[in-house]
């Protein structure tokens, strides 16, 4: 018989799905009432599957999301946080992202702005994108130092090409002028080109103090929020509101965990 050689072909040839679904439809009863055009055809449905997941699942390791598990289905709309089921489902199909626009999340600490941005990144891999999670203060201390070690151009290129870049804890602090050229760089080379999500506690009405330079802020902000849509999460942190107590002995403490 041809099946084994044939299967082993296909693993040869990269062609794992086929080969996969060849061996199902083999074990089925009715596989035989089945046309040739047929087989190849469920066949080709399960290679193609397999090449989708498996895009899907290299796009997140290479994005590093600092909430790998968040997804757009797992969204708790009950609760009121300025989350509307029509905004989000609506970012969920994706054409923001064709159309080279931003997104802006605010809202005070524990409020899920982390959480939301690796949902939505998540779902971008979904659509076939390219990914890449950083926190601000640490994407700073990184180019300080690419900028000695000889890695910063490479780095810079990196942040520039990838299709969605997620910006987290954005205005813990004031830029420095080093930092407001490093930024300045990053959003302009993505300006209209790439998507960026970017989350902070600080209100956009804010940061244009927080990048200290009016010049400079005039320039960034107006390629990052003109063409941003806007979430405003509201409600007190999460995080307090999923602690458990903790009871040791005869003390009624409680501890809130971050």
């Amino acid at each position: 018989m041809l099946t084994n050689p044939t299967l082993n072909q296909m693993q040869t040839l990269g062609l794992n799905g086929m080969a996969t679904a060849w061996r199902e439809l083999a074990e089925q009863d009715s596989a035989a009432e089945l046309g040739r055009d047929e087989w190849l055809g469920l066949m080709l449905d399960r290679e193609v599957a397999m090449r989708a997941d498996k895009r899907v699942r290299n796009r997140l390791a290479a994005a590093r999301l600092r909430f790998p598990e968040a997804c757009i289905e797992d969204i708790d709309f009950a609760a009121s946080r300025g989350l509307y089921r029509r905004n989000i489902m609506a970012l969920a199909q994706g054409e923001w992202l064709k159309a080279h626009e931003n997104l802006i999340v605010t809202g005070q600490t524990g409020t899920g702005k982390s959480w939301l941005a690796c949902a939505i990144g998540r779902q971008a891999a979904r659509l076939d994108h390219s990914i890449l999670y950083v926190r601000a203060p640490r994407l700073f201390e990184d180019l300080a130092l690419a900028r000695l070690d000889g890695r910063f151009p490479r780095l810079i290129d990196k942040l520039i090409r990838v299709q969605l870049l997620i910006l987290d804890d954005f205005g813990t602090h004031s830029l420095s002028d080093q930092q407001r050229f490093h930024l300045f760089e990053i959003v302009e080379e993505r300006y209209r080109r790439k998507s960026t999500v970017i989350t902070a506690q600080t209100p956009v009405a804010r940061w244009h103090d927080l990048i200290a330079d009016p010049t400079v802020a005039d320039a960034i902000l107006d390629r990052l929020v003109h063409n941003a849509h806007r979430i405003e999460l509201q409600g007190d942190s999460m995080r307090k509101q999923k602690a458990a107590p903790v009871l040791t002995g005869g003390e009624n403490g409680e501890i809130n965990h971050p």
